[in-house]
């Protein structure tokens, strides 16, 4: 353990529950640059090969208990990375344990109902919890909500189109990956695979986005879906409508050589477009332009990005500074998920599928994006 000098802050200790490639590729090298904030202490992983080696990397305790990391004093604060099923309870015993701060990877939870009990354990435990949707923490997107006047209130049409080869390139340009399981073969044939890869694909890719989405549709409980088709390797294509609001979201992950992840806000006299940096790439923050006529405003890149952003807000609820993320805040992201994942899903069998390739083939798809 790193020691400190007299007189300077304490370093805040992270335990992580789940060392898979998010753990290794996104937040371990976020970590290492905010040594003077946050130090890794504790890695729990199911797979205690895999739990020893990603925790050897950073000098770190392991187990393959959820109960032995709660129970470490060296842990203040604790990142969850584990399978979605598991994030609800695991949230809550968290906060149970009287730890500082949790940082969550999305979703959260997998219902309305586990979203508001967690609130409730946070409410009464006092634990401060954020949701690992970076792009809520890029400054890109930070400056543009300062910058951006009444925009919200004249926009009518939002974007999110997403770009990006399958994950293991980035997570190897990353680190070198240890523990990581092959994605099964999926018939492309079957509606069930269909269905649960629409799924996938809002509440693993396009939920990085919803809560940005969700900003400029008050009335985002007014979910319909008009068209919802998935497209081979991994992608999908879904139009909806919450209110006045038209929404399009676009995702493509195949053997792309020019990565690309942009955020479309547009209104009446004014649009806001966001240059994201692909998943798991450790670069700058997005770049936000706001256009009105005659003027362009451009905000970043700044000097860090979403990733690295949600770690230094954690610390700083963890030093009891700061506010976090309202109750209302994140279980109505977690809602409007979850509802369009729902209404897309039903979509399947009134909508085309595309396939881009023989129909007969087997999907390989790097379905799991837990970016």
């Amino acid at each position: 353990m790193s020691s400190q000098a007299a007189g300077s802050p304490a370093v805040i200790g992270v335990g992580i529950l789940g060392a898979g490639p998010v753990t290794q590729a996104i937040h371990l090298p976020s970590l290492a640059r905010l040594g003077h904030l946050l130090e890794v202490r504790h890695i729990m992983d199911v797979d205690a090969g895999v739990a020893e080696a990603v925790a050897g990397r950073v000098g770190a305790n392991f187990s393959t208990s959820m109960d032995h990391l709660l129970a470490d004093p060296a842990v203040d604060v604790v990142a969850i990375c584990s399978p979605h099923q598991f994030h609800a309870a695991q949230v809550i015993a968290a906060c149970r344990a009287g730890k500082k701060a949790v940082l969550c990877e999305k979703p959260f939870a997998m219902s309305g109902e586990e979203a508001a009990s967690i609130s409730a354990v946070s409410a009464e435990t006092g634990v401060p919890i954020i949701v690992g949707a970076m792009h809520t923490f890029d400054p890109g997107w930070l400056a543009a909500e300062q910058a951006w006047g009444d925009l919200p209130e004249q926009v009518h049409t939002v974007r999110s189109t997403i770009v990006l080869p399958p994950n293991p390139r980035f997570e190897d340009f990353a680190t070198e990956i240890v523990g990581r399981a092959p994605v099964p073969a999926r018939d492309f044939n079957d509606p069930e695979v269909i269905r649960a890869m629409l799924t996938g694909g809002v509440m693993g890719l396009a939920i990085h986005d919803l809560p940005l989405v969700r900003r400029f549709t008050p009335a985002f409980a007014d979910v319909e879906v008009l068209h919802a088709e998935v497209v081979r390797p991994f992608g999908y294509v879904i139009s909806l409508r919450a209110g006045n609001v038209g929404i399009e979201l676009r995702a493509a992950m195949n053997g792309t050589w020019e990565p690309s992840w942009e955020f479309e806000a547009i209104g009446d006299d004014a649009a806001l477009k966001i240059d994201f940096t692909p998943s798991y790439v450790h670069a700058g923050s997005a770049t936000a332009r706001i256009r009105t006529a005659g003027k362009v405003t451009v905000l970043g890149p700044f000097g860090h990005n979403g990733y690295e952003g949600e770690w230094r807000k954690l610390a700083e609820l963890a030093a009891g500074k700061g506010t976090p993320p309202s109750a209302d805040t994140v279980i109505h992201d977690l809602e409007f998920a979850l509802a369009i994942a729902e209404a897309a899903a039903a979509r399947i069998g009134t909508d085309r599928i595309e396939t881009g390739t023989n129909d007969s083939e087997p999907l390989n798809d790097e379905q799991k994006v837990n970016a």
